[in-house]
């Protein structure tokens, strides 16, 4: 049997926030850089989505169904493709209909709801299913939370709404001696099966392909073959996962990465050794050599490949809970506005610009990150959070107001006092008049 290569690219773009300034708190309900957000979707996609899926179109076509990758695409970028490049969500359309590339289901605000909120997590799951059943009329089988994020108790959810197949991370705090180039499953719910990220392997293109200071700089297709041949002597499955802006966007097509990526295929189908698989086809190929225990949520992310990224400092902490606070509230309202933007602000980007890390990793946060500080990410955001929670608020007095006991409803106390007016025209007697004015002045203390 041949051992297998899962290519999974990850597609997302963030609701960028708008300069949103203390004094438009209650004024002004628009949080988005609508400019910012359609300059840099079209951006990307001339650079990357549209040449790359051209590019993954012909190999598969060329290669007559060897060639196969998965993807997850994100709902607010999806979003962005229908309002900005709709001519993207057609070139993934005719990447679907080839049948050789699997579209992974994930949270569809791109969220950590994972991490706050079991309701809001499988909501957002099956929000995200729909829109790709929507788009490109296939279902998801296999999950991909988001930035890789996974635990047991995460695995368990993951389990229970139906997936049989989730990616993770190789975290070598979590595997230790073992490999992540096996199928395992998850400790909790067995029925799960794991791939896990080759992080060496995957960085290599997504980190170290344009770096000219890097040692095997410049990166060829068979050189990384070799690399791969090497890594899974005796091993079954290679996962290299990575975003999908990989390619022309955070390395620029003069690096030659279109290039390396037309030819790394070829070289692989040539070689023999190899298949490429889809997600859901390894776990169904591949056995479980074990179960993976993960107590404390991984993730994909910097050195310590766990959450602190996004919930690493008291800046972070303190938005996330304010944040999902409002779960509660919105549980009572069926206000389709309030609930799309507690969505977009539950994106990991807003939490990520937050990130105080210093180092290797306080690079990589500095490039991805629109503003000068995490200190300004933070009082930006959290000025569009108060703002939004002020909405939240005055929705829930409204309706308060609405469904208030009968007796608060009736107005009719105040006509009652004017039909009492009549009996002071039978007072020609001094005793009659104040006996007349007793129960209006009754009537309207109980009020």
């Amino acid at each position: 049997m041949k051992k297998s290569i899962c290519l999974y690219f990850q597609v997302h773009q963030p609701a960028r926030l708008r300069l949103y300034r203390f004094f438009d708190i209650g004024k002004d309900s628009h949080y988005y850089d609508d400019f910012a957000n359609r300059t840099i979707l079209r951006r990307v996609a001339q650079k990357c989505y549209l040449p790359m899926n051209a590019l993954l179109l012909e190999l598969i076509e060329a290669n007559k169904g060897a060639f196969k990758v998965a993807f997850s695409i994100s709902g607010t970028v999806l979003e962005q493709f229908d309002r900005y490049a709709p001519e993207v969500i057609d070139s993934f359309r005719k990447l679907a209909q080839t049948g050789n590339v699997e579209f992974l289901s994930e949270t569809y605000y791109h969220s950590l709801a994972s991490l706050a909120s079991e309701t809001e997590f499988k909501y957002q799951v099956e929000k995200h299913k729909a829109a790709i059943e929507h788009y490109f009329g296939v279902t998801p089988k296999a999950f991909r939370n988001t930035e890789l994020i996974y635990s047991d108790a995460i695995g368990e959810m993951v389990y229970d709404m139906g997936f049989k197949t989730m990616l993770t991370e190789g975290a070598r705090h979590v595997l230790g001696w073992k490999s992540p180039n096996f199928v395992y499953s998850c400790a909790q719910a067995p029925g799960l099966k794991l791939l896990l990220k080759n992080s060496s392997l995957s960085d290599d293109i997504a980190f170290r392909f344009s770096d000219r200071g890097w040692s095997d700089w410049p990166l060829t297709g068979e050189k990384y073959l070799s690399w791969v041949k090497a890594a899974a002597q005796n091993e079954e499955v290679v996962n290299l996962f990575m975003d999908y802006e990989t390619f022309g966007e955070h390395q620029k097509a003069s690096s030659g990465i279109f290039d390396f990526m037309r030819y790394f295929p070829q070289e692989v189908i040539k070689d023999g050794e190899f298949e490429f698989v889809t997600p859901s086809q390894a776990a169904k190929k591949h056995r479980p050599v074990g179960e993976l225990d993960v107590m404390d949520p991984i993730s994909w992310a910097d050195e310590e490949r766990d959450v602190t990224a996004w919930l690493g400092n008291e800046l972070q902490n303190d938005a996330f809970n304010k944040l999902y606070d409002q779960v509660e509230k919105l549980s009572l309202l069926d206000n389709e506005a309030l609930w799309s933007d507690f969505g977009h602000l539950q994106e990991s980007d807003h939490f990520y610009y937050m990130c105080t890390k210093f180092f290797s990793d306080g690079a990589v946060h500095k490039y991805f990150n629109p503003y000068d500080t995490p200190y300004e990410a933070f009082i930006n955001y959290m000025n569009v959070l108060s703002d939004f929670i002020l909405r939240v608020d005055d929705a829930i007095s409204v309706l308060d107001v609405n469904f208030a006991p009968a007796k608060e409803k009736k107005a009719p106390a105040k006509k009652a006092v004017k039909k009492t007016a009549p009996k002071a025209k039978a007072a020609p007697k001094a005793k009659a008049e104040p006996k007349a004015k007793k129960p209006a002045a009754k009537k309207t203390t109980k009020k």
